[in-house]
């Protein structure tokens, strides 16, 4: 069901719609308490150890799951009731971010719950990915994600820095108590979700049986394949591009830390602008040049930063970068939600979780070497060779799939 390419979806469609509703703010208000807690939880750990490396131990923590999990629970996705699975998923976070505030002081234990949050999360993000082509037309997909990814973006700009105020008057635990609540109010929004069209059941032949059967899927599909090797490649860029942002604004462009702040407020102004424009400007976004556009435009940005250091430059290219990666994310997320079927949305989604964790620890791990080897531009240059590399192969493979507009072939005759 698609909507002629003269005619656009904005938010206001969207929203008049109780389910999506429902769920846009259980993720909102989800999302607003990851705030404060990834902010009290960085200053902590970073307290409790002394190093940047204990830091770094918590990213780790968050990442191994996603690694070790996802392929299995993107098959309980797809076996059990979605709305169930989001809501067991967050009630399990809200008692592990309550449990913070009894052994906070214990670094071991931070790890762990870490760990567990990330495990919560892994559930979560499929099972709610796969519901929202459920609750709107195939055509407002992309008004659809674009609320939910301007919604997470606005409460990054607004709350991190509140996140922050609040633990050096209060500490650790207000923050803690305040993402445990919000856990709880988005499962008690959920369990009023209903979702009008189940998935269609999958064949079923065992737990594993099913867990192979979505990677031959992914394997198999033309167009998959392309947004998979888009989704690594642009994570091998953006993981070290992202982190090593400070080093950048020091080391290359010669900011103060004040400096440092006007670029990340330049990449959150783009962030929040991309779906706003995406939704009131343009026809048809789900075609390639949409969904694979901004990889380069993300590409070019990296080479100018790594070759100009003008700071009025630096922040054009910023907001430019903020707003290919969000519009970029609304589409490549609604292009994906629409071409795989219904009953195997949680494992492809649980892959791209993959996909994404994957390349960011490398990034993580490789940039910061090539950065102390060789220097920090070296990271930028190479950050975006591999986005126009994503862009060309996710082009060639949209178009090999028959990909031309926002309607999609079937996924199977790839």
């Amino acid at each position: 069901m698609t909507r002629a390419p003269s005619s656009r979806v904005g938010l206001r469609t969207v929203f008049a719609q109780p389910g999506y509703r429902r769920l846009w703010s259980a993720r909102t208000v989800s999302q607003a308490g990851d705030v404060f807690a990834t902010v009290a939880l960085t200053l902590l750990v970073f307290d409790l150890t002394g190093s940047a490396l204990g830091v770094s131990a918590v990213v780790f923590a968050e990442i191994v799951p996603v690694l070790a999990l996802a392929p299995f629970a993107g098959t309980l996705v797809d076996r059990l009731p979605r709305v169930a699975v989001m809501v067991a998923a967050d009630l399990w976070r809200a008692v592990l971010a309550a449990s913070l505030l009894l052994v906070g002081d214990n670094v071991i234990a931070v790890y762990a719950i870490a760990f567990g949050l990330s495990t919560g999360a892994v559930l979560f993000n499929p099972a709610a990915n796969s519901a929202l082509p459920t609750l709107v037309k195939d055509e407002e997909l992309v008004a659809a994600n674009s609320g939910i990814w301007t919604a997470a973006v606005l409460s990054q700009i607004a709350l991190a820095p509140l996140a922050g105020i609040l633990y050096v008057a209060l500490g650790a635990a207000p923050a803690f108590g305040i993402n445990a609540a919000s856990f709880a109010l988005s499962a008690l929004l959920l369990v009023g979700l209903r979702l009008p069209a189940a998935p269609a059941p999958t064949q079923r032949h065992g737990f594993f049986t099913d867990a192979a059967a979505g990677v031959r899927l992914l394997l198999a599909d033309r167009l998959l394949r392309a947004l998979g090797a888009g989704q690594l490649l642009a994570a091998l860029s953006a993981g070290a591009t992202s982190a090593l942002l400070v080093v950048l604004a020091r080391d290359h462009l010669a900011l103060a830390p004040s400096g440092y702040g006007l670029l990340l407020g330049a990449i959150g102004v783009g962030a929040v602008l991309g779906p706003f424009l995406l939704t009131r400007l343009v026809r048809d976004p789900r075609r390639p040049v949409f969904v694979f556009g901004p990889y380069v435009l993300r590409g070019v940005v990296d080479l100018v930063l790594a070759t100009f250091t003008a700071l009025p430059l630096a922040l054009i290219s910023l907001a430019l970068y903020g707003m290919g990666t969000s519009s970029g994310a609304v589409t490549f997320n609604s292009l994906l939600q629409t071409h795989t079927p219904a009953d195997a949305r949680g494992r492809i989604f649980a892959s791209f979780d993959v996909f994404w964790q994957l390349g960011r620890l490398i990034s993580l791990l490789v940039g910061g070497l090539l950065a102390a080897a060789i220097g920090i531009q070296a990271v930028y240059y190479l950050g975006g060779a591999l986005l126009l590399l994503a862009a060309a192969i996710g082009w060639h493979g949209a178009r090999a799939a028959g990909v031309t507009s926002n309607e999609v072939k079937d996924p199977c005759s790839g």
